[in-house]
């Protein structure tokens, strides 16, 4: 399984810089921290759908 890492992305949980991966399991991402292994997950057609009023979207990565 690749991993992908998230320049700029700040872990919730052990606050540490970079350390947030993405991996594509089943149609649902995950990104998991590789430093205290906080993991969140979310379906791919969730996804999709969250666009914020306020934002310009360009468009949305998708991981292959």
């Amino acid at each position: 399984m690749k991993k992908r890492f998230i320049a700029g992305a700040v872990c919730p949980s052990c606050k540490a810089m970079d350390t947030m991966a993405l991996t594509k399991e089943n149609g649902i991402e995950k990104v998991t921290c590789v430093s205290c292994g906080e993991q969140m997950t979310q379906p791919e057609a969730h996804v999709e759908k969250q666009v914020r009023e306020s934002e310009q979207m360009i468009g949305i990565f998708k991981p292959e």
